[in-house]
């Protein structure tokens, strides 16, 4: 029974479909939303008005891995295995707007309260006090919120990429390494917000887009960008009028032929919308957080990436002088998908920080 793009958007998953009629569905046709591969089956919760794709191995404490964009639970294949096996229950939803869940058409119900809101629905109904929330891009934005947020429900916080933000009591960080993007209407997440417009870009080839997204070397290395133009839309991070371009620039893939089927058919039966509504209630974020707690007091880890772009590691200098018990790494060899491209050191390094301060 495929999902049109249009049903998708407007249904979200049928309720009460079962993971048998699920893996019965052909994996071939790009028309089609299925579960991920190199995944356990998913099963559906409906949390906050929405019926979430959820998928779970193993036992013991939870932990919630949180994807970013343009991503899906998918991204966390490699994560799932290694956590459970280390005598967790690992948890990996794809989120509102994404992949197999679905969510509302309005562009206003994709914000940061909603978003954990989502997640205490599905532990809930699991019957899951407290979680280790673990997050990566705009997952680390929603895992760094919940420790503000609904510290009762938190036994703990990974922020791959992304830092917590910094609370405005404070003063700025002196001496942090200034980034190398140049933020100007031209920057991604501004081209993002004319609702239609990303999506006529993003939806004309979606292999395109992933093919140049997910990789590495190129642009996507950071002395390699710091030689470039200021005025260039490579700077500016412009990534609609980079695409726009018969060639992108390139870059080396990292993921497998059948890693990239999956993104690619699955974007190309959903489209971009739900994902990009995420950028499109950003304004949102600072009455979403204005009571928050200004500290987080649950163990922390912040995992940084080499030649991340997006978020450098230096995102996280002064993240000490607002949660008591951090820690921070930084992985070698990586750019911005980190969990993707350097999935050993990322486990190991989440691994033995679980056995620590969780177990």
């Amino acid at each position: 029974m495929p999902f049109t793009r249009r049903k998708f958007m407007q249904n979200g998953v049928i309720a009460g479909l079962g993971t048998t009629m699920l893996s019965m569905r052909g994996h071939g046709a790009s028309n089609e939303v299925y579960p991920a591969p190199m995944m356990p089956a998913p099963s559906f919760v409906e949390t906050n008005g929405i019926n979430m794709a959820v998928y779970e191995k193993g036992t013991g404490p939870a932990v919630v891995f949180c994807h970013g964009w343009p991503e899906l639970a998918f991204s966390w294949r490699d994560q799932i295995d290694a956590v459970s096996d280390a005598g967790y229950h690992a948890i990996a939803p794809d989120q509102r707007g994404f992949g197999l869940t679905g969510g509302p058409e309005d562009p206003m119900q994709y914000d940061l309260g909603i978003f954990c809101d989502d997640l205490l629905g599905m532990m809930d109904v699991k019957g899951i006090e407290k979680a280790v929330f673990c997050g990566h891009d705009w997952g680390g934005a929603v895992v760094w919120a919940m420790a503000k947020l609904h510290p009762d429900r938190c036994l703990g916080v990974i922020g791959l990429s992304t830092a917590a933000s910094r609370p405005s009591s404070l003063p700025p960080v002196e001496g942090s390494k200034p980034p190398l993007i140049i933020m100007s209407p031209r920057y991604y997440s501004e081209t993002f917000q004319q609702p239609g417009y990303a999506e006529s870009i993003l939806e004309t080839n979606v292999h395109k887009f992933f093919d140049f997204m997910f990789s590495r070397g190129g642009i996507w290395d950071t002395e390699a960008f710091a030689r470039l133009p200021e005025d260039s839309d490579e700077r500016h991070m412009d990534l609609l009028a980079m695409l726009q371009r018969e060639n992108p620039p390139p870059g080396e893939p990292f993921i497998s032929d059948d890693v990239m089927k999956y993104f690619t058919d699955t974007y190309t039966a959903t489209g971009f919308t739900g994902g990009l509504n995420w950028y499109r209630a950003m304004g949102r974020i600072g009455s979403i957080m204005a009571d928050a707690e200004s500290r987080i007091e649950v163990p922390s880890l912040y995992i940084g990436a080499e030649n991340d772009l997006f978020l450098p590691p230096s995102r996280a200098d002064g993240m000490e002088d607002f949660i008591s018990d951090l820690e921070k790494h930084t992985v070698l060899d990586s750019g911005h998908w980190i969990q993707q491209e350097q999935p050993e050191e990322v486990n190991r390094v989440i691994v033995e920080w679980l056995n620590r301060k969780i177990a």
